[in-house]
């Protein structure tokens, strides 16, 4: 592993939790300040349902009812930080792992399930307000930064930013991790995102390795440096801090929506599970290195520092409890959910009846004839 410049890091609470900003963390500790009590247990709780979510979602493609699961275990507060920050008008654009960004802006679990269950294509309606303007997962690598930045040069042009009214501007988030920074797509969008000024933040989870190619390996210098390439300012955040992960997202929200222009975070973090589970990390990385990065744990971090405030309890027992019936309900509600007809297959492909798809349906119905129950 590289380490970061911790010079240039904004770190809020150490790896055991106590309270110790980093110089860099100066600026953004009147932000941290106003958090009040319930806020901070918002995060926390985030966090731990989240983390209950994944596992029962990893579990259920272990029972072949998921075809594939991407993990988030260990990003929790990089992406409970930057969501939290957002006001209700921005706009997000994920790449695939980023659930607990979708569920707290209102997306039903249930809904990413289903992608990885194969029953849709999409998952969910962005344009839904009960969705809360969080676009469909992408699993093409790098692409949602393309179209994050396409949907804020349309805010520019519209002017739904740089009005000066923080109530009405908005602003736009992209989700991408360091191996999706490598993509051609991510520096064309970082081009046309400052020639256009668009009010966007691009968020780099730096969670160490693109499948099994270590940073490392892909750069030869700090990824949050590439902004100044592109003209953009840029951040280095311990993406395992949820109180700094919240702080520097919310002021680069607030300069985006300004009109000042993209601003890039890259959110140092750590894969604590698999790529997805189609992959086996213990292939390529050693169990020291995932050690290391268990004791830097964004949960019992955050925990740590709200017993030290005196958080009670039954406060804790209850964030359990809360985070055991979502992943009960999601596994009872996984289970009840069926398949797809097969002659869904050949639907929304051509925008007319096409005759090869009406040969490849009849050729589909004869084979399944011949099988016993007649169902393939």
């Amino acid at each position: 592993m590289t380490p970061p410049d911790e010079s240039a890091l904004v770190r809020v609470l150490a790896a055991d939790g106590t309270f110790a900003p980093t110089p860099e963390a100066e600026r953004y500790l009147p932000i941290i300040d106003a958090l009040s009590d319930a806020e901070l247990e918002t995060f926390y709780r985030d966090m731990v349902v989240v983390r209950a979510f994944d596992r029962q979602a990893t579990n259920l493609q272990r029972q072949g009812q998921l075809a594939l699961w991407p993990p988030s275990l260990g990003q929790e507060a990089a992406q409970v930080g930057s969501v939290r920050a957002a006001r209700a008008q921005d706009h997000f654009f994920p790449s695939y792992r980023e659930h607990v960004v979708a569920m707290t802006r209102g997306v039903d679990p249930l809904d990413i399930i289903r992608v990885m269950r194969g029953l849709t294509h999409g998952g969910w309606d962005p344009t839904d307000p009960r969705n809360g303007n969080v676009h469909i997962y992408t699993l093409v690598l790098g692409s949602q930064t393309l179209h994050a930045t396409g949907f804020g040069m349309g805010l520019v042009f519209d002017g739904r930013c740089g009005t000066g009214d923080p109530e009405r501007d908005e602003a736009v988030i992209v989700y991408y991790g360091d191996g999706a920074s490598s993509q051609g797509d991510v520096h064309e969008a970082m081009v046309f995102a400052n020639t256009y000024r668009t009010p966007q933040v691009f968020f780099l989870q730096n969670n160490q390795w693109a499948i099994s190619v270590p940073v490392a390996t892909q750069t030869r210098g700090p990824l949050h440096a590439r902004a100044a390439g592109y003209g953009m300012p840029s951040t280095l955040v311990d993406g395992n801090d949820v109180l700094a992960s919240y702080a520097v997202s919310k002021l680069a929200f607030d300069e985006a929506r300004s009109g000042s222009g993209p601003q890039a975070i890259e959110a140092t973090t750590y894969r604590l599970g698999a790529h997805t589970t189609s992959d086996d990390p213990t292939k390529y990385r050693t169990s020291d290195e995932e050690q290391s990065w268990v004791a830097r744990d964004p949960i019992a971090r955050m925990r740590a520092f709200l017993e030290g405030r005196g958080a009670s309890a039954s406060f804790f027992s209850e964030v359990d409890a809360v985070a055991q019936a979502t992943a009960d309900d999601v596994r009872v509600r996984t289970n009840e959910l069926g398949g797809l007809d097969a002659a869904s297959m050949f639907a929304h492909v051509y925008s007319a009846d096409h005759r090869l798809l009406q040969e490849q349906e009849r050729w589909l119905a004869d084979y399944e004839a011949t099988l016993e129950g007649g169902v393939a």
